[in-house]
């Protein structure tokens, strides 16, 4: 059980999204809203207030009368239930569910005390609101996709209940919950926020996190393959660059080799003084796709760590408009719902996911080009050269995504477009952001499971399975546990897709 309190961390945060652990809301954060819903409601009584007693965005122009003030949030909530495209994964509602039930929670929304109730049986319950990818433009936040989370919380809409796309009102009576009391701004506190943008983009956190440990695993292993020297590993040549994440990478490799019997010292072979040959048979210095591994995955690690920290301070937010201020008994308004901040770090993560996917993409080549490697038959192929395959054909899907990601991985961040009669004048994006670059992360998890197939049938043709390092062997078990070792042709999508869900599972 996790208690939304104070602040909520991003471990806390995933263990509820992913570990399904249960939310308790304490009663500090109750009693937090049910005085900044008191105060709102006693101040606003004679004042004019955006979204209280005034129309929306450009329609702010517009006094609402006392009788319609209520209907003026369904009116809100109905209008922009709007999203089209796909339904966002279960998990990634879930994590939009709890961003915004957090950031309520700190008492600057005003909003009725039954918004925090309900949204929290929500997610103990595992009810999951319809929530479309396409809609926001992530600058008054995430308004159509957060609509529709509202739309549900009304009792209105449709939800996902053990595994059917069901209408709310049927699970309501199923579960017997009520809808929220709307009685002030609710609808305008619930689709003004950063909430979805955020809860995609720790899922995405999540996810990169499992990507970057598996390319570090695939590029050790490579590094084994090819009795690699382990200099470029070494604490002494990674700690002269002053990056942790670097430093960090480099520490992991060597971690993972710690028990190899495949990669060597180079002071055991080219630095014996015994090297007279004009030509050297052996190489030097290996490809930059292995030798680099450090230099290229490292900025990986810290950009996952910096966007990790953003996304931590946006849930422990305000992130509506306006912002109630109990303390100071006022109410400010500004634009704390524009997701700039999400949007970028989305575009930074894709970016650099996308650089490691070309990672994985480059050493899948290397092992697959004879002419490079020169131990491996090309595509490393076990059976009859020329009449089967082997891995020759899911290498064009590897290229293919790999280049789809390139393409994705251009900024979102920078792709406003007024709208709204140009009160929105300038956008961030972010929702989309969030979810292109969960579609790049998805197609690293393909790229790398075809790289890991390979892997795998390329120890066995060197028949070094005995000889590889502790990490790589379960890895080698593991996979080959999924997809035997084959000699003759076989389909291959089936295998592909089942290595990319353990990769992911992990």
């Amino acid at each position: 059980m996790n208690t939304i309190n104070e602040y909520l961390s991003l471990e806390e945060f995933t263990a509820i999204v992913f570990k399904n652990n249960k939310v308790a809301v304490s009663d500090q954060v109750l009693n937090r809203v049910e005085e900044s819903f008191n105060f709102l409601k006693e101040f606003s009584g004679n004042k004019v207030i955006y979204g209280v007693n005034t129309g929306f965005g450009p329609m702010a122009q517009y006094r609402i009368k006392d009788e319609d003030r209520l209907q003026l949030q369904y009116n809100l909530i109905r209008s922009h239930s709007s999203g089209t495209g796909k339904p966002l994964s279960p998990v990634c509602v879930k994590s939009a569910i709890l961003a915004r039930l957090n950031t309520l929670s700190l008492g600057n929304s005003g909003v009725h005390p039954s918004v925090i109730h309900l949204m929290k049986e929500f997610i103990n319950r595992d009810i999951t609101p319809l929530i479309f990818e396409h809609g926001g433009v992530g600058a008054s936040g995430d308004l159509v996709q957060l609509a529709h989370l509202a739309l549900t919380l009304i009792g209105e809409g449709e939800v996902f209940y053990k595994g059917e796309r069901r209408a709310t009102k049927e699970v309501f009576e199923i579960e017997n919950l009520q809808p929220i009391n709307v009685e002030i701004r609710e609808g305008l506190a619930l689709m003004n926020g950063t909430s979805v943008m955020t809860g995609i983009g720790i899922v995405n956190v999540h996810n990169a996190e499992k990507v970057l440990d598996w390319a570090v695993k695939c590029s050790c292993a490579i590094n084994e393959i090819v009795q690699a020297y382990d200099d470029h590993l070494s604490a002494e040549l990674n700690n002269t660059k002053r990056h942790f994440g670097q430093q960090e990478i480099a520490k992991m490799m060597r971690d993972n080799l710690a028990d190899s019997a495949l990669v060597r010292k180079r002071e055991d072979h080219l630095y014996t003084g015994e090297n007279t040959e004009d030509v050297f048979k052996e190489k030097v210095q290996e490809y930059y796709s292995l030798r680099c591994v450090p230099q290229i995955l490292g900025p990986v690690l810290d950009t996952i760590n910096t966007v990790a920290s953003v996304l931590e301070n946006e849930i422990n937010s305000a992130n509506d408009n306006p912002i109630v201020d109990v303390k100071n008994q006022h109410v400010y308004h500004g634009g704390n719902f524009h997701g700039d901040y999400i949007s970028l770090e989305m575009d930074k993560l894709k970016l650099v996911v996308a650089k490691l996917t070309m990672l994985a993409e480059r050493q899948l080549n290397y092992l697959l080009n004879s002419k490079l490697n020169e131990i491996l038959p090309p595509f490393v192929n076990l059976g009859t050269l020329g009449f089967n395959f082997g891995m020759q054909g899911v290498q064009f899907t590897a290229t293919s995504t790999t280049a789809e990601s390139q393409m994705l991985s251009n900024s979102m961040y920078v792709h406003s477009i007024p709208n709204n009669n140009d009160n929105q004048d300038i956008v961030s994006m972010g929702t989309n952001a969030a979810v292109i670059t969960g579609k790049v992360i998805e197609n690293a998890f393909e790229v790398l499971a075809i790289e890991l197939i390979t892997i795998v049938q390329a120890i066995d043709a060197l028949e070094f399975k005995g000889e590889v390092s502790s990490v790589t062997r379960k890895m080698y078990d593991e996979v080959r546990n999924i997809i035997p070792e084959f000699k003759q042709d076989q389909i291959m999508y089936p295998f592909v897709q089942k290595v990319k869900e353990y990769l992911m599972a992990e």
